[in-house]
């Protein structure tokens, strides 16, 4: 039996592309249901734009999963909290920020961010979603451009990584899966990656003892999302994202993870060359995929026109994460969840009061 043919002598279809695309819409129109049915990307990603109601929603990720005949299809979108939320009030639940639910005492922080994070996974489940981009591991600094900001549980590498291990926990426990980003770490970028590259001038050393230490310890999570930085005391000659020596050396090696590694958007100002030279410039570096936004078409034309078919590689990092999604879910009395939820919220708020009124 040749490797293209499975157990059953049936052939084996090609591996989908190295890609996930958005799209334009709360439908597929049908240009982009026959381009993604010729260019075939491993998955999709969700904005604002394409989320209006539950119906609506679900419908979409059906068109988008029909598109490309896999069921499976990943569907991954940026649910954070705060205002990184693409599920939108009044349709579902608030959550607040990174920051907010890290200014609680612990123990209870780690318990409000994994309670957090459940309730926001089984809103992505009811709809089909599979993976979101959270938890966000940077360490932000008082002197960094505030697009991390409260993004993040804040500066300290060891409660960081505690936090964000509370959030993988809690999506992992409803089967969705995390991506913690931005590997190795976005906190000291004093510009806006969508706009500008950020070169950070840190020793390896001082970068080793803190922005590396959340993503080291959450280094067995499945999915990574890179940071479009220089880090110029290991490679400066390009951002992470185009780096193999970032990849090989710090992120698969110091770091030491080993699951899917996605770019951050392709699209966004930090990356330098046409979008077919960067989508080239990831996959050669050692992303497993590339990830583009905007759901424009010509540029998810160019985009598709470059980019490879997963590695074997990549595939077997992508069945691993999908295997533990599906063993991940455990039953949840979810109405218990958000009562407790709320009360460690409010709780959280009335310390705070009392803190500041002792003050005054």
């Amino acid at each position: 039996m040749s490797l293209s043919d499975d157990e059953t002598g049936a052939a084996r279809r090609p591996p989908p592309r190295a890609l996930v695309f958005g799209c334009s819409g709360e439908r597929l129109t049908p240009e982009e249901a026959a381009f993604f049915a010729t260019a075939d990307p491993l998955g999709f990603v969700l904005f604002r734009r394409n989320c209006r109601e539950r119906a609506q929603v679900r419908a979409l990720i059906d068109e988008l999963r029909g598109a490309v005949g896999r069921p499976d299809a990943p569907v991954l979108i940026d649910q954070e909290g705060g205002r990184v939320a693409r599920l939108r009030p009044p349709e579902w639940r608030a959550f607040p920020a990174a920051a907010e639910l890290a200014a609680l005492p612990d123990p209870l922080a780690a318990e409000a961010v994994r309670l957090g994070a459940r309730l926001i996974a089984e809103d992505l489940a009811e709809l089909g979603v599979t993976i979101d981009a959270v938890p966000v591991l940077d360490l932000p600094r008082p002197d960094a451009d505030p697009v991390i900001g409260d993004r993040a549980y804040g500066s300290d590498p060891a409660r960081t990584a505690a936090l964000g291990r509370a959030c993988c926990d809690g999506l992992l426990a409803a089967g969705v899966l995390p991506i913690i980003k931005h590997i190795p770490g976005h906190g000291r970028a004093r510009v806006d990656s969508h706009r500008a590259c950020p070169q950070v001038e840190d020793d390896r050393a001082v970068l080793s003892q803190t922005d590396f230490v959340p993503f080291r310890a959450l280094a067995a999570m499945p999915w990574a999302m890179t940071a479009h930085i220089v880090f110029a005391a290991i490679d400066d000659s390009a951002p992470v994202t185009f780096s193999r020596r970032m990849v090989d050396t710090i992120i698969r090696g110091e770091i030491g993870f080993g699951g899917v590694l996605i770019s951050d958007d392709i699209s966004m100002g930090a990356l330098a060359g046409t979008l077919a030279q960067r989508t080239r410039r990831a996959i050669g570096a050692g992303c497993d995929l590339v990830l583009h936004c905007t759901g424009v078409m010509a540029e998810m034309v160019e985009i598709a026109a470059a980019a490879p078919p997963l590695s074997p590689a990549a595939e077997n990092r992508i069945a691993r994460g999908e295997a533990r999604r599906r063993r991940g879910r455990s039953p949840v009395d979810a109405p218990a969840v958000a009562a407790r939820f709320a009360e460690l919220l409010a709780g959280g708020k009335a310390t705070a009061a009392a803190g500041n009124g002792a003050g005054a």
